[in-house]
């Protein structure tokens, strides 16, 4: 199943500072793009061409990590090495800051909403002391509903399950946590071992029944959710694939389109891969293969991979070198 990448647009985005993160909006008409200059800028086409729609300035003291809008398109969640988290309101073309969120002991490196119903919008930031992830529900106002300290070192990420009430992190002591709600808190459910390093980020497949994970051991993982027996509440996942000998450096970033099925990654020695499954082989043992390779995507470390999310095959990169870059990928299958 071999594929290929076309550029399409290079952006330079954060001039002089690394471009840490680039999300879609859910109508895949704007990208938000965040870095080490402080700023979150916002993106749309205009023609053939991405260009800059306003500049969000003044939310933060520190590098902008993330950025993750709400369901809906009306708001959009940026977390910050200033151990903040700033939730935005989109009206018409500008951008207003609703609240600052406070009460982390330490930098945040990952906000994401919930991908649930558009009327219940949590943000997650994970703190980077001891994993602590902290809840956050939007009503009148922000409260924190919930810490977890399940990991025993910093927590690189966190990603909502698309139809459950599922939560998993990943983390610097090489774990998958998987969390539920329960009596109005959230448990640790599973813990996913198996990487040798730390695992940076998470994807789930669109029907939620499998999770990839990427690490600095320079693999991928796949783990399949399986339905827990003898009336156990806990949740099952196991691995039942391994991508390794793809990656030359650690696996920074992955996402798992939902639109073609279609892995891709981000990579510390410079390239964006995209993976294709097998559909003729067995689910219990899925076989991926790479179906294209842009070895030198970026002059440096690639940071992020967004898929949109609703004109196939259409990602978005950034990277160390303060730019976003726009890819087709078309695949022969």
């Amino acid at each position: 199943m071999k594929g290929a990448l076309e550029l399409l647009q290079r952006v330079s985005a954060h001039p002089d500072a690394r471009c840490w993160f680039v999300a879609w909006n859910p109508a895949g008409t704007l990208l938000a793009s965040c870095g080490g200059d402080r700023a979150i800028r916002i993106w749309g086409k205009e023609g053939d061409s991405w260009e800059c729609k306003c500049v969000l300035a003044d939310g933060h003291q520190r590098t902008v990590r993330k950025v993750a809008w709400s369901p809906c398109g009306k708001y959009l969640a940026s977390a910050s090495f200033d151990a903040t988290t700033c939730i935005w309101k989109k009206t018409n073309d500008d951008f207003e800051s609703l609240t600052v969120l406070e009460g982390h002991e330490n930098e945040k490196s990952s906000v994401w909403p919930g991908l649930r119903l558009e009327t219940y919008w949590p943000p997650v930031a994970e703190t980077k002391v001891f994993g602590s992830g902290k809840v956050l529900d939007e009503e009148d106002e922000y409260e924190c509903v919930s810490v977890v300290n399940s990991h025993t070192q910093d927590v690189k990420h966190v990603v909502w399950h698309p139809t459950q009430e599922l939560l998993a992190s990943a983390s610097y002591d090489n774990k998958v946590c998987i969390y539920k709600e329960e009596d109005d808190d959230w448990e640790c459910r599973a813990t996913l071992e198996g990487h040798e390093s730390t695992v940076w980020s998470l994807a789930f497949d669109p029907e939620g029944q499998r999770l990839a994970s990427c690490s600095d051991d320079r693999t991928v993982k796949i783990w399949k959710e399986s339905t827990p027996g003898d009336g156990s509440s806990d949740e099952s996942w196991k691995c039942v694939c391994t991508l390794s000998g793809f990656h030359g450096r650690t696996v920074y970033d992955i996402a798992w389109c939902r639109l073609t099925g279609a892995l891709a990654t981000a990579c510390g020695d410079d390239g964006v891969r995209v993976f294709r499954e097998d559909p003729t082989a067995d689910p219990e043992q899925p076989v991926f293969s790479m179906s294209a390779h842009v070895p030198k995507a970026h002059s440096q470390d690639v940071n992020c991979v967004s898929w949109n999310p609703k004109e196939a095959g259409l990602l978005a990169t950034c990277s160390d070198n303060g730019e976003f870059a726009i890819w087709k990928y078309n695949s022969d299958s």
